[in-house]
């Protein structure tokens, strides 16, 4: 019976807006992961910043927790710390997106987040944030938040809509755009990457943003999703985005799917891909960012 009344308190008190329990509870990153994560950062940032930047990296999680998330917080602010792109810091609370806190950064980052469902007041916070010129970072499961919050669901790009590309798979990365300046770690070449790939459902269009990389379907092991489930395909246009880059207002969004794995975080090229693109949602990265 108090299991029972448990379950209807938590029910009223998610309708009437309060947080479900944070469920990350994950320890600190592996030393001899880190030591990989260090090994591989980039040896500066893409560009100068134009003052000092600082990140707040959520990493709450209400809904899957993603065992990558410690080593991908940890790349996260090695990366910043090694390159004076910026400082960062973590946090797992929701009441952390007020105009007062927020002031004191330039871009929020989510790092893998799940199910996260703002308050009103929240939600304002995190529109004026964006709007008013700073910027949004998303890292893998950041699509999965905001289903019932359309504005924050269009901001980020799209929503999760399952992964037939498992962690298991490797896949064919295609560049939309070869010589976009976020995408020159790459060197102008598709690559392959063992990743759980994601498909997303509405608001994702190419008429919302400008898709940087996706998956290339011309290689036979990924339309077939070998290793994956390919009876979990929903999309009938073969697009599947892992990179975009938004304006919003006076703002900025980077999007990357790519972030499952925890080797994904000492991935050399994918650490730079992601330094330019966090620079660019920073300001300090002028790069075309409009759908052409």
């Amino acid at each position: 019976m108090k299991k029972a009344v448990s379950a209807l308190t938590i029910a009223a008190l998610a309708s009437c807006g309060f947080a479900a329990p944070n469920k990350n509870k994950l320890g600190p990153a592996k030393p001899e992961e880190v030591a990989k994560v260090e090994a591989a950062l980039p040896a500066k940032a893409p560009a100068p910043p134009k003052k000092a930047r600082k990140i707040l990296v959520v990493s709450r999680c209400e809904g899957f927790v993603h065992k990558s998330i410690p080593l991908g917080v940890k790349a996260i602010q090695l990366m910043g710390d090694k390159t004076g792109a910026y400082s960062a810091v973590e946090t797992k609370e929701m009441t952390d997106f007020n105009a007062a806190n927020l002031a004191q950064y330039d871009a929020v980052l989510f790092m893998s987040t799940t199910k996260l469902d703002p308050t009103p007041e929240q939600r304002a916070a995190l529109l004026d944030f964006i709007r008013g010129g700073k910027g949004i970072v998303g890292i893998h499961a950041a699509t999965d938040n905001f289903y019932q919050w359309e504005e924050g669901a269009k901001i980020m790009g799209g929503l999760f809509c399952g992964h037939p590309w498992t962690s298991g798979c490797t896949v064919q990365v295609k560049l939309d755009e070869p010589d976009h300046p976020i995408n020159e770690c790459f060197c102008g070449e598709s690559f392959k990457v063992k990743d759980e790939i994601y498909q997303f459902k509405d608001p994702y269009s190419r008429d919302n943003q400008r898709v940087l990389t996706s998956l290339d379907l011309s290689d036979p092991d990924t339309k077939a999703v070998k290793g994956g489930n390919p009876n979990k395909v929903e999309r009938t246009d073969g697009d599947f985005g892992i990179t975009w880059v938004r304006p919003e207002g006076k703002g900025r969004v980077f999007y990357c799917s790519m972030g499952h794995n925890n080797h994904i975080f000492w991935d050399a090229r994918i650490l730079q891909h992601y330094l330019a693109g966090i620079q660019y949602a920073l300001g300090d990265f002028d790069v075309p960012d409009t759908v052409e």
